[in-house]
């Protein structure tokens, strides 16, 4: 009964994925510092590269990894004020689609800082996103990343284009 139980699991959970949209997933993303950075960044622009496998009808898991780049308070000229700051975050990615469009998730990870001084911290970066078709989705996300003595927080607004590897789930 045991053996029947488990290749039953097994064959729903194979044959699930095999219907479900997979692929790589590309996007930028634009927005303003909050907190500990608003006097001394001015702007942040971003991009992201990551693939999503989807775990059944509502689930997706992935990996993550980008860049972020904060301008200094002269929209990317060095400054007394505030200086550039740069991060490559590495991260896992989660999403949750309570309904056919509309996908609520978070990447969470480490980010690692690239530019002098900055040793970089634990990332997290929830999200809410709407799908306009089936590779093409605009989302709003809070952006942080926890620093030894401040945090670096961001608001931002992105577009995401998913390159598929498998049939859509539309």
């Amino acid at each position: 009964m045991k053996k029947l139980l488990l290749f039953s699991l097994f064959s729903f959970l194979f044959f699930n994925n095999l219907q479900a949209q997979e692929g790589f997933r590309i996007g930028i993303q634009g927005g303003i510092p909050t907190g500990d950075f608003d006097e001394a960044v001015s702007l942040m622009v971003g991009a992201d590269v990551g693939y999503m496998w989807v775990l059944g009808e509502y689930f997706d898991l992935g990996i993550a990894t980008g860049y972020i780049h904060g301008f200094g308070d002269k929209f990317g000229l060095e400054s007394e004020a505030g200086e550039d700051v740069q991060f490559l975050p590495v991260a896992g990615a989660f999403r949750f689609w309570p309904v056919r469009d509309l996908s609520i998730g978070a990447n969470v990870g480490q980010a690692i800082g690239l530019n002098d001084g900055n040793d970089g911290g634990f990332y997290y970066r929830p999200m809410l996103g709407y799908l306009f078709n089936q590779t093409t989705e605009i989302n709003i996300s809070y952006t942080s990343v926890d620093l030894d003595v401040v945090t670096w927080n961001t608001i931002s607004v992105g577009l995401v284009l998913t390159i598929q590897t498998k049939p859509d789930r539309l």
